[in-house]
Formats: structure tokens, sequence, C-alpha cells
């Protein structure tokens, strides 16, 4: 089993995964599966860039692990005032979100734990074999973005009834704020937390742009 998972993490470096457990799980519960994988010069730059934004600032830069967000999940932040911790926010980066999505599955409890020891080490695997950009058109395509829908593509086309290199700026954050609960968080209609939360990410992609790295990132292959 382990060395067929390496064959597949090294086939999927240029095949798309015919299919995900978190796509099969969301099948038998009845929720259907919308998919049509893209490339990536088929996502538009919006969606790329609000997905970094939303999800994982440091993506371009760091390893596979934001270290500092994760002793924030784990402790929370440390109140300068009150010098106590503060419970934060969760610390899955983009590439760790991948590797769940392509090669284990979801869901907290005891499956949690039983899941981080092969969840760091498909995580290092796909930084060192696949990088930035495949690990980000991989995770654009696999990810749900509503209930039994997957991939950008998809989304773009259910919500907004347009291929996903035409989404705007808006629409691209509207889906993206749909996470990390595509069930609970609507895109169409708008449930109250997207509402609320995509204006602060076309904030975020309005600051994030103007950084280099980024910009090398999500721009079209030639």
């Amino acid at each position: 089993m382990f060395l067929a998972s390496n064959v597949y993490l090294i086939l999927c470096r240029w095949v798309m995964p015919p299919f995900t457990i978190t796509q099969l799980a969301g099948f038998v519960e009845g929720y259907g599966l919308k998919r049509d994988y893209v490339s990536w010069n088929k996502i538009s730059g919006n969606v790329k860039l609000a997905a970094i934004a939303s999800e994982d600032q440091l993506f371009p830069v760091h390893n596979g692990f934001d270290w500092k967000a994760l002793d924030k999940s784990v402790n929370g932040p440390v109140s300068k005032k009150k010098k106590r911790r503060v419970r934060g926010g969760g610390a899955s980066t983009i590439s760790q979100q991948t590797a769940k999505n392509v090669f284990l599955w979801q869901g907290s409890g005891w499956g949690r734990y039983l899941r981080k020891v092969p969840e760091f080490y498909f995580t290092q695997m796909i930084e060192l074999l696949w990088g930035k950009k495949r690990i980000l058109e991989v995770y654009l395509n696999v990810i749900e973005m509503g209930p039994g829908v997957y991939g950008i593509e998809a989304a773009a086309q259910k919500y907004f009834h347009k291929h996903a290199r035409d989404l705007t700026r808006a629409e691209a954050a509207m889906i993206i704020a749909c996470l990390p609960n595509p069930k609970k968080f609507t895109v169409k209609p708008a449930s109250r937390r997207v509402i609320w939360r995509y204006p602060q990410i076309v904030t975020q992609m309005n600051h994030l742009e103007a950084n280099s790295d980024v910009r090398q990132l999500i721009k079209t292959n030639r």
C-alpha cells in the first residue's frame, strides 16, 4: 500500500486524481458528484489569488506548513495585556488540505489524529515532487465548493453560469468564502458567513496582488 500510494502520488503530478475519498463519501451520502477538472491556464488568476488570500497567505514561500499558525491554533496567540492565550483559528495550509483531499480523508475525532502522520508525509512529498503551481491547481480542482460540487469549474458553472477562467474578483472571493464548510456556508443563496467573509477576501487580494512571490505563482503559463 505504501509503494502503491507513492506511485499514485507521482502519477498525480501530471494526471488529476480520478476520485477522492471525500468525493466518494459525498456521493454515497446523496449529495451527488459535480466536477469538471480544468488545467492551470483555464483557472482565473482571481481564483488563485482568492484562495491564497483566504486560505494560506504564506503558501508561495512556506515548505508545506505554517508553523507559527500551527502554534497559534494549538496554544492560541499570547495577549500582551493579559499575558494569556487566546484561542486562535486553524492552521491547515493549502498544501496540507491538498494532501488530505487527494490521499486521505476528512473528519474530526480519532480519525483526525490517525491522519496526522500520513498527512505530514504526503504534504512534504507533494511539496517536493509537485511544486506550488501543481499543488494549487489540484487543490482548486478537487476541493469541495458546495454540496456535491468539487472544483472551481463546477462551482463557477453552478453559481455564476460561466467558466472558471472568466470569474471576477468578487465571484472568486464568494466561492472561496464558503470554505471550510461548503455544505453549511452556501454561495447561492449566499449564507451570512459568505456575505460577511467575501469582502474581507477581496481586501486581502488587493493587498497581496502586489507581492512578487504571489504574482509569479499565479501567472498563466505560456
